[in-house]
């Protein structure tokens, strides 16, 4: 197992991000954290699919001095994959700051627990 771990330590550590965002994701109450374990999670999926996206001895797709042989590229979806993957994120953890925010000023609290027990008193 060791060796094998070693081989592949950049998906381990993936995969390690991936736990740690998951479990903040769920055992957090304030919802900054939450929004901070989503995050987590999300590098770790970028990470596991740009090592895959990686292959030693190959360069980037851009054909320089004639090379145009498959063998000499790496695959630029999971690159494409990671960048859109960015994008999205950064969108999406925007937005959830905004509502977070709103939350905030509305109840006072970013306590997930305290919100929900305030909306079973408004009666939602």
């Amino acid at each position: 197992m060791g060796p094998n771990l070693l081989a592949n330590y950049s998906e381990a550590v993936a995969f390690i991000l991936f736990v740690i965002g998951f479990a903040n994701l769920l055992l957090q109450k304030n919802l900054i954290k939450k929004i901070i374990g989503l995050n987590i999670m999300d590098s770790g999926l970028y990470l596991f699919l740009a090592a895959k996206g990686y292959i030693t001895g190959r360069v980037a797709p851009i054909v320089v001095d004639g090379v145009q042989s498959v063998e000499a590229y790496i695959n630029p979806v999971p690159s494409g994959l990671v960048l859109t993957g960015i994008v999205v994120s950064v969108s999406v953890t925007a937005f959830m700051l905004a509502l977070t925010v709103r939350l905030y000023k509305r109840y006072h609290t970013l306590n997930l627990d305290e919100i929900s027990m305030w909306l079973n008193k408004e009666g939602r």
